[in-house]
């Protein structure tokens, strides 16, 4: 059974049982599952936590994961978007456990962002390649917004990597559980964000150029660089996130256009 929303079955228990130990769910827990697909994940949560939200999109299998799960009182199963889904109307803190649906891991990923106040950690299966540039490092290939974007609120861990022919049917790719520590405020001190980001996606929009020919709309580069320690002739993906934070703080303003 393959689902027209990009979602594939993962049916082995044992892996299953992986994901929830990763996620450190415990009885005290609220927990937001997205895409629960058949309700195999969302059964094993049901017994660990206090209380498994379910938000399923594709509605021929709302009525199928009611009759699996009718008699997990602990369950509640929600016919929605997850990228439209209110989570600010969940009551307390909330974690999130899910196998995610391939075509929306990345926005899933910056929309539970927006909630990082009341969800201390994301426990996401998702693509290995995505899972890689997630957790780069500075000098890696895989490194960039991404990656900074991301661990500027988490830190993000490969806990194991899953083969596709664990699912059903099999995706073309191979998969990785990764476990999302959040933090309620930005782990760098940034002192303003919105231009962070912006030095950040501009820099790696050009990442073959060097890091002050890529920035050069940015009003005294030269000199933020220099107060900053950074090489003017260094590529973007050399620098670490601390690097582009302390660069951040040091440019004024974006050169009229």
């Amino acid at each position: 059974m393959k689902r027209p929303f990009g979602q594939h079955f993962l049916f082995d228990p044992n892996i299953l049982n992986k994901i929830v130990d990763c996620s450190g769910v415990t009885g005290k827990d609220t927990v937001v599952e997205i895409g629960p697909g058949l309700g195999r994940l969302t059964g094993i949560l049901s017994e660990r936590a206090k209380k498994v939200i379910a938000i399923e999109f594709d509605k021929r299998l709302i009525e199928r994961l009611t009759d699996e799960l009718a008699e997990r009182k602990n369950v509640e199963i929600v016919q929605a978007d997850a990228l439209k889904f209110p989570y600010e109307n969940i009551k307390g803190r909330f974690k999130v456990v899910a196998n995610i649906p391939y075509y929306i891991t990345t926005p899933i990923i910056f929309k539970l962002l927006e909630y990082k106040e009341k969800m201390p950690s994301m426990t996401l299966l998702i693509q290995k390649e995505v899972a890689k540039r997630i957790t780069a490092s500075h000098g890696s290939k895989d490194y960039g917004v991404l990656s900074i974007t991301t661990q500027l609120y988490t830190e993000p861990l490969i806990k194991f990597t899953v083969s596709r022919k664990a699912f059903s049917p099999p995706p073309k790719v191979d998969s990785a559980v990764v476990h999302f520590t959040v933090s309620q405020k930005n782990r760098y001190g940034i002192k303003d964000e919105k231009l962070f980001l912006n030095v950040v996606r501009t820099a790696f929009s050009q990442r073959r150029k060097t890091i002050l020919n890529s920035l050069k709309k940015f009003k005294g580069i030269k000199d933020a660089l220099d107060k900053a320690g950074i090489d003017p002739k260094l590529r973007p993906e050399v620098l670490s996130i601390e690097d582009f934070a302390r660069l951040s703080d040091n440019i004024k303003e974006v050169e009229p256009q």
